[in-house]
């Protein structure tokens, strides 16, 4: 899948989290198969897959959900053919998507754009080690220990500076100008950053859907921001072997799963209620794409949300929230 997926004669696979979801399905698929046949089988049959889909339009889940698990059957039974000669399968069920909204499900509002560029300003902020004392000072270190992973001893004051990093900050603003999707966040790169053009610099490697070169606009607190970043992060070992723009504390990039919690943690400083809404990382690129949509049109909304086909912009062809709000009002 990750080398051959997509089109095995050209040697072009699918990304990492691309692959890590289908097989995830398959293996639930092949458990499905085995539990039909009260014991383990790589025997799959048409037969099978048939089975399988008919079993999934009788649960009660999202047709999204149906729908991407009858595409990793289809890329296993895809796989089968070209690596082994068997007949290629044509799924005798679809599930209906008409009943699924083409808007974004949820994104930020201008305001808590504004609230959450400032948040991450706040993220993780200590105090200068000279201003605290006493009992205050303990636990400061304490948390310091913690959070860098060393006894108390030995906490110094360049782990009080370094607390202060500006990771978080040039990563949520550069979220923010370029609506980076989380795969986006994980494969960034320093070599990306222009900070003398002031844009990010995305190549066709790179990039989530692997289409052309992108240069995408920042904003000048941004290039600011990522500037002071890359000066900071020269000075932290566990950037020495790596040109990975953002490593997490388990020098790890940033997966869906952490970027979801980081934007939950941020939320909670800026007073931004996360109930009944879904406040994953997409809300920052749905954010995005709604206001420059709104500011500059969809052409520029497509260059900036590095959208290969105008269609998938479409959906940001809508009035946001306040703009309906300030009808209303003046409506009467």
């Amino acid at each position: 899948m990750l080398t051959f997926g997509k089109d095995p004669e050209k040697a072009d696979g699918y990304a990492k989290s691309t692959v890590k979801n289908r097989a995830a399905r398959m293996d639930q698929f092949y458990r499905w198969v085995w539990e039909q046949e009260d014991g383990y089988t790589s025997n799959l049959t048409h037969e099978h897959a048939d089975g399988y889909l008919r079993h999934l339009a009788r649960r009660e889940c999202s047709n999204a959900h149906k729908n991407a698990c009858r595409k990793a059957v289809m890329m296993l039974f895809k796989w089968r053919h070209h690596q082994r000669g068997a007949e290629p399968w044509t799924p005798e069920i679809t599930f209906s998507r008409e009943n699924q909204s083409t808007a974004p499900r949820d994104y930020l509002t201008r305001e808590e754009r504004s609230k959450i560029r400032d948040a991450s300003l706040e993220y993780g902020d200590v105090p200068k080690p000279d201003s605290v004392y006493g009992e205050e000072r303990d636990r400061w270190e304490a948390y310091l220990a913690q959070r860098f992973e060393k006894p108390k001893a030995e906490v110094t004051k360049a782990d009080w500076e370094r607390a202060n990093s500006w990771k978080i900050p040039s990563l949520v603003s550069t979220s923010l100008d370029a609506g980076l999707r989380p795969i986006e966040v994980e494969r960034a790169r320093t070599s990306w950053v222009d900070i003398d053009n002031e844009v990010l610099r995305i190549p066709r490697t790179e990039s989530s859907k692997v289409a052309e070169n992108w240069i995408v606009s920042l904003q000048n607190q941004t290039v600011e921001m990522l500037d002071r970043w890359l000066a900071q992060r020269a000075t932290i070992d566990k950037y020495d072997d790596t040109d990975a723009l953002w490593l997490t504390r388990q020098r790890n990039p940033y997966g869906s799963a952490a970027l979801r919690t980081l934007l939950h943690r941020l939320c909670d400083i800026a007073g931004i209620s996360v109930d009944n809404r879904q406040m994953s990382w997409y809300a920052i690129r749905h954010s995005t794409g709604t206001y420059m949509a709104r500011e500059e049109g969809l052409a520029a909304a497509q260059t900036q949300l590095r959208h290969k086909s105008p269609e998938s912009t479409m959906k940001y062809d809508q009035a946001p929230i306040e703009d309906r709000q300030n009808a209303l009002n003046r409506m009467g």
